[in-house]
């Protein structure tokens, strides 16, 4: 790999080699040298058609002992990162193709940016899903002026007829790879960023499948300063991103690939480029378990206000698992990159986060069968100031004595050290009492 020079270590120009209807219908073959000066370019030409996003200081900051600055691209339009490196893609082409249009295969937040930024510079779009594609998603990309196409039971299914219309029609079919004039767009987070928080030490992304975000921005970072250190975070139910360090080429964990819960971070779609940036100027990669970034999400709904997903989340995991102790004291800027959670995920991750965080908490016990003791435990629960979500009880079969009753109780907590406390009062009235591990 060419060294330009010292700050100028990766990145390649490719604006002047942008794939025609010819030519293979992606971008992947579209790798050359790109400058600092690209992703400025980028900057330039893409501030009219996305938000420059707010990097605030969060309260989180506090609780783990460093100075914490959220940058919330989840307030995009499409409630995603990936709008710069789309917009700045469909921008970039020949005016024939635009002319002609173009088409993806998913139902990712790459795939709702194109249907979005197409729409808006007046670019026919097609998306091409898969029938088990959750249905507010298909009005999404609709409502956002996408022509959106139900074909075939997998995602398979749905490319191999993409890229079949792509020829037949003279479409450009696009997927998330690392072609420079994409990475250009997405490095323009790094840019912000430096503008935004000054004195900065470090900053850290979402890695794992999709780490365009984190490549690109590196470039820019490192570019303006070396010493600020630049950290990715990949999920370690996968961790492609250092398998693919440590191979020296990206590899691929087919079992994991598209996880609902993990959404754009699961699987692999960066390239060599990726690769490449990330392996000569990211400081460290680091794994998070799925606890930590559901609690993470907890986190921010709670002290931000921000329903986030697990790739926006997955940065903040990495502080919330304390992996990263060597940041404690220093000026820490993390990108929420994504806040694209569907409805029936929420209230399952909210419900497990919470169970997680110790603040729910399931207990069973026996209790005589009579007037008055069910109200007895009831008032131990008030004294004590758990709120109580749900109570049941068995009379039928249980296998204790007769004229007993067994009573499953959830209750809500407000941390670890009240549910110890709740656990004891219950212990020392009821000796039997059965406390349900989460």
């Amino acid at each position: 790999m060419k060294i330009v020079s010292r700050n100028e270590e990766l990145l390649r120009d490719a604006l002047s080699c942008i794939p025609q209807p010819s030519s293979r219908a992606s971008l992947a073959s579209c790798n050359k040298l790109i400058r600092f000066e690209d992703i400025s370019a980028a900057a330039f030409k893409i501030q009219c058609g996305v938000q420059k996003t707010p990097c605030m200081y969060s309260r989180l900051s506090k609780q783990y002992g460093m100075d914490i600055y959220l940058k919330k691209e989840f307030l995009q339009y499409t409630g995603s990162v990936k709008e710069r490196g789309v917009l700045y893609l469909l921008m970039s082409l020949p005016q024939e193709q635009q002319r002609k249009g173009v088409i993806v295969a998913s139902d990712s937040n790459f795939s709702m940016a194109v249907a979005y930024h197409a729409s808006e510079l007046r670019v026919p779009v097609f998306v091409i899903v898969p029938a088990s594609t959750a249905p507010a998603r298909v009005r999404t990309c609709r409502d956002y002026g996408a022509m959106v196409i139900s074909y075939g039971t997998a995602a398979r299914d749905a490319q191999l007829h993409a890229r079949r219309l792509a020829q037949e029609n003279g479409y450009l079919y696009l997927e998330e790879e690392d072609s420079a004039v994409y990475l250009s767009g997405l490095g323009t987070v790094g840019l912000e960023l430096y503008e935004q928080v000054p004195k900065l030490d470090a900053v850290i992304f979402p890695a794992g499948g999709h780490c365009g975000l984190l490549a690109g921005s590196a470039a820019a970072l490192k570019h303006l300063n070396p010493h600020i250190s630049v950290i990715g975070v990949e999920s370690e139910s996968f961790p492609v991103l250092q398998q693919s360090l440590k191979a020296g080429h990206p590899t691929d964990d087919q079992a994991c690939n598209n996880h609902h819960f993990y959404g754009d971070v699961s699987g692999v779609c960066f390239g060599s480029n990726s690769l490449q940036l990330t392996g000569k100027l990211v400081d460290k990669v680091v794994a998070v378990r799925e606890e930590d970034i559901l609690i993470s999400m907890l986190r921010l709904l709670e002290y931000e206000r921000a329903t986030i997903d697990a790739e926006g989340a997955i940065g903040l995991a990495a502080l919330v698992a304390g992996k990263l102790p060597e940041l404690k004291g220093k000026r820490v800027a993390v990108v929420i990159c994504s806040g694209n959670l569907e409805l029936h995920l929420l209230q399952q991750c909210i419900a497990r986060a919470l169970t997680l965080d110790n603040r729910v908490c399931r207990f069973s016990l026996v209790i005589s069968d009579c007037p008055g003791d069910m109200s007895k435990l009831l008032e131990i629960l008030a004294r004590e100031e758990a709120r109580v979500l749900d109570i049941k009880q068995e009379r039928t079969f249980v296998t204790s004595e007769l004229f007993t009753v067994e009573v499953v109780c959830t209750v809500e907590t407000r941390d670890k050290i009240h549910t110890a406390q709740l656990r004891n009062a219950l212990l020392e009235r009821y000796p039997t009492t059965a406390w349900t591990e989460r």
